[in-house]
């Protein structure tokens, strides 16, 4: 494992394969790269000869925090993940993976950096845009919860929740926050948003967008805009668990079609692909 500090927080991180272009995998909001893998969403499992960064994002899993909620935004988590690359493989570019917060995360991180993304997969885009506000409040309104009651409250009021088809056999796992720093997390989710569905046509990398049904917190509606938005982009739709569990073959196919070499002036040639609903 490796550790990174950036703007008051230490990002912990682990690279692993020895060559091969570099995939970076990020988690969603209250998980963490070990919880992602023991949910069945470690996608680079199914990947071979390449490299993968695994990365904590601040207050998550093996990385510290702070206590200003901004830090929590997923355009100040990209600026996170791009001085982490900085560090770890500056100049290349690379293929993004994550799920729900970490799409978030790594679309931001293409806006800023355009040419530093070989391909993207987005896996349960979060609520966006108009759905955004409502999720906001209940991430406010959790806060609140556990402040007064502590995060068991908060773990209890989860369990009543109805679980999407495709994770019914997903085993029950913890926050992968410390409690003390869940709130300031939470409220930091609060603020965040996908960017304007205008930008995102200036993201032109391959990008899988992999979904599932039954979820208002990762609604289709969000995948279906995203594939819409973006122009390279292609949409797969689980509806069981055994949809989710082709995904790891389908990121690897994914990985190796969108590949490319960066050219000698630091841009990255087009790759094109075919769209589908």
């Amino acid at each position: 494992m490796s550790t990174l500090r950036i703007r008051g927080a230490t990002l912990d991180f682990d690279v692993t394969g020895d060559d091969g272009p570099l995939v970076v995998q990020l988690h969603g909001l209250m998980s963490s790269r070990t919880r992602d893998s023991h949910l069945g969403l470690d996608l680079g499992r199914a990947l071979r000869g390449h490299r993968i960064l695994r990365l904590d994002a601040r207050g998550h899993g093996g990385s510290t925090g702070t206590d200003d909620p901004s830090h929590y935004s997923w355009e100040n988590l990209a600026d996170d993940l791009l001085a982490v690359l900085d560090a770890v493989a500056p100049g290349e570019a690379v293929h993004g993976v994550g799920p729900s917060m970490g799409t978030g995360t790594m679309l931001h991180a293409a806006l800023k950096d355009p040419v530093r993304f070989a391909s993207l997969t987005l896996m349960v885009p979060p609520t966006a845009w108009g759905t955004r506000r409502a999720q906001a409040e209940a991430y406010r309104t959790n806060a609140e919860l556990i402040e007064r009651h502590g995060v068991e409250a908060f773990v209890k009021l989860g369990s009543t929740t109805p679980v999407p088809p495709a994770l019914a056999e997903a085993p029950e796992s913890l926050p992968a926050v410390a409690e003390s720093l869940l709130p300031t997390v939470l409220r930091g989710a609060a603020t965040a948003d996908l960017p304007p569905k205008d930008d995102l046509a200036r993201i032109d990398a391959p990008t899988l967008i992999l979904a599932w049904t039954g979820d208002p917190t990762h609604p289709l509606r969000t995948a279906t805009r995203l594939n819409e938005l973006l122009p390279n982009s292609r949409l797969v739709v689980a509806r069981t668990p055994y949809g989710v569990m082709a995904w790891p073959g389908l990121f690897a196919e994914h990985v190796i079609t969108a590949g490319v070499e960066l050219t000698p002036t630091g841009s990255i040639p087009v790759v094109s692909e075919s769209r589908a609903s």
